[in-house]
């Protein structure tokens, strides 16, 4: 990488909260400052740039004509669609049109958090300003969706050092999601997993279960069903994460999760890939499984009996 030219990178920013440059600059493996000054030339940023105004935006354009087809798009948040995109302007300028003119000539496009990625908040029901994610509004560029409320920072600052060292996009799952940070569940790899598995749950946030630290499925964790890193990576520099605090998984990663509510009440109908019980009947599956234990050893024992008894022949004189 020492070696390699620095590619140029156009970061927008939408209907947003800036959680997502929050989150970035506190990476610490990468450290941000490393990637912003000697990995990639980060040439319009709203939240970094010292200029503003119709200077930085012909500093964007200047950067698009003389890198087309070579530089990253960067997009933090989503795009208002109703009304002319009026909601959300920047320089005058529709944010939905300045996203469409930077993602014309860019060579691929990272969509930073769940805003950009599925829409989060802004897309919730009723959706009054009509906000749209970037992979409705941009077709026929390679799009990578990197979701959280914020993402992880580690995993951020990893899916640009995989896109510039390797040159390449990372394999993406079917929601287009870099694999090596959203390929495993949250629950699989939670320390309270093993209490799901026992079932053994909080069931009020000052109860036994919850100073024991207990499984918070019922509390409303989304962990079951959340593809993301945050119980790998963690939040602080590998310090902590929201359910290592004692707090429910909310499932930011997940499409909708502002309408898969509430947040703290456990979903009925969820489906829980790979576990074959939910909370309620966690206690009858394992007593089922016992009980099935208990008969197939019975069964079996019966079958020995009566094995031996038909391989058992009569002593010579005995009647059979």
């Amino acid at each position: 990488m020492e070696n390699k030219p620095r590619i140029p990178v156009l970061w927008l920013h939408g209907l947003e909260c800036t959680c997502c440059s929050e989150s970035f600059i506190r990476s610490s493996h990468p450290l941000a400052q490393d990637v912003v000054l000697n990995m990639l030339s980060l040439d319009y940023d709203d939240t970094l740039q010292a200029a503003a105004g119709f200077q930085v935006e012909e500093v964007r354009k200047k950067i698009m004509k003389e890198n087309k087809g070579g530089y990253i798009l960067a997009v933090e948040g989503n795009a208002p669609t109703k009304d002319g995109g009026v909601y959300c302007t920047v320089g005058g300028e529709s944010f939905l049109n300045i996203l469409q003119e930077t993602a014309a000539d860019a060579k691929a496009i990272v969509a930073w958090g769940s805003c950009a990625s599925n829409g989060c908040v802004q897309a919730a029901k009723p959706n009054p300003t009509g906000a749209k994610p970037i992979n409705e509004l941009i077709s026929g560029k390679p799009i990578i969706n990197v979701p959280g409320c914020p993402p992880v920072a580690e995993v951020m600052t990893g899916v640009l050092t995989y896109i510039l060292t390797f040159d390449a996009l990372p394999e993406l799952d079917r929601q287009g999601r870099p694999k090596m940070f959203y390929g495993q569940r949250l629950h699989d790899k939670c320390y309270r997993r093993a209490y799901f598995d026992a079932g053994q749950f909080v069931e009020a946030w000052d109860d036994e279960g919850a100073r024991k630290g207990w499984c918070l499925y019922k509390m409303g964790c989304r962990g079951p069903s959340t593809f993301n890193s945050c119980s790998t990576f963690k939040w602080n520099c590998g310090t902590g994460w929201p359910v290592n605090s004692g707090h429910p998984c909310i499932g930011c990663a997940e499409e909708g999760f502002w309408d898969n509510g509430p947040f703290y009440q456990r979903l009925a109908g969820v489906v829980v890939p790979g576990i074959e019980a939910t909370p309620d009947t966690i206690g009858k599956t394992l007593v089922g499984i016992s009980a099935v234990g208990v008969g197939a050893h019975l069964a079996s024992v019966l079958a020995r009996k009566g094995a031996k008894k038909v391989t058992e022949q009569p002593a010579e004189g005995e009647k059979e």
